[in-house]
């Protein structure tokens, strides 16, 4: 396996009411915990990184809820990048004060572009991810339309397009999920990793279909550098650390964790 870097497993907490929770192709919804609870066992089963989503934030008007943010911040051991509802620099640099690493915006970018370069400026590059929400639709020229309003609205823009122009301001790190696979365990969308790690240089996050280890594998040989995944871990379908083995048997560079036995 060649790579240049170590792999990142990333468990996502998906965000509503407080309460972590978990749909198939952002619908039908079900509950999957207490926040701090998942991150605080996330970090001690050795994950790398961890996402927080607030998945209806947008929709609702409103922005991410900062007390949820600063209870799991003060758990978590490891990078946290938190999502949803981030309109503006200001509402960014909250979240970060709030105790987020990262921050990851999706609807707001799309709708201002000029709000990517802004944050990158305000905050560094590495500090800011953009999430693309993109189904398939022959009709685009690469095969994807790109979605905004947690994944409600078609923008009628190519997905790989919005890639190249993200790209373009310096983000390092672009989460592309599929509406077409997530949560349905039947794989990451290949074709999607593919294109976006053709066209940009940033490093690809793996999201939405991982139902087995070997689609994690997949992902990687289809150039994600950071496999995201919520269902097999929430529902205990696979443990952090026999994924990580599994991974490192074929020959995947990931991180050691001094709680595991590497």
């Amino acid at each position: 396996m060649s790579t240049e870097k170590n792999i990142v497993i990333m468990p996502c907490l998906d965000m509503q009411n407080g309460r972590v929770v978990k749909g198939v192709q952002f619908v039908d919804i079900r509950d999957a915990g207490d926040p701090v609870e998942c991150c605080m066992a996330y970090c001690a089963a050795g994950a790398d990184e961890i996402a927080m989503l607030d998945i209806t934030a947008t929709v609702e008007g409103r922005a991410t809820m900062l007390d949820v943010v600063r209870r799991v911040a003060e758990v978590a051991t490891i990078p946290l990048t938190v999502g949803g509802g981030i309109n503006d620099t200001r509402a960014a640099a909250a979240v970060l004060q709030a105790g987020a690493d990262k921050i990851s915006t999706s609807s707001a970018a799309f709708r201002n572009p000029a709000l990517i370069q802004e944050m990158v400026t305000a905050f560094s590059a590495a500090r800011v991810t953009v999430a693309i929400d993109a189904a398939r639709n022959p009709a685009m020229p690469s095969g994807y339309e790109v979605f905004i309003d947690g994944g409600r609205t078609a923008t009628g823009t190519d997905a790989i397009e919005w890639a190249k122009t993200v790209a373009g301001f310096g983000v390092q790190t672009i989460l592309p999920t599929s509406k077409s696979t997530d949560g349905v365990k039947n794989g990451y969308d290949l074709p999607l990793i593919r294109a976006i790690k053709a066209e940009t240089s940033a490093d690809v996050v793996a999201s939405g279909g991982a139902g087995t280890m070997e689609h994690f594998l997949e992902a990687v040989e289809a150039g994600a550098t950071i496999l995201l995944a919520a269902s097999v871990f929430h529902f205990q379908t696979m443990g952090i650390p026999e994924l990580k083995q599994f991974l490192a048997s074929k020959g995947v560079p990931i991180r050691a964790h001094a709680n595991l036995d590497a």
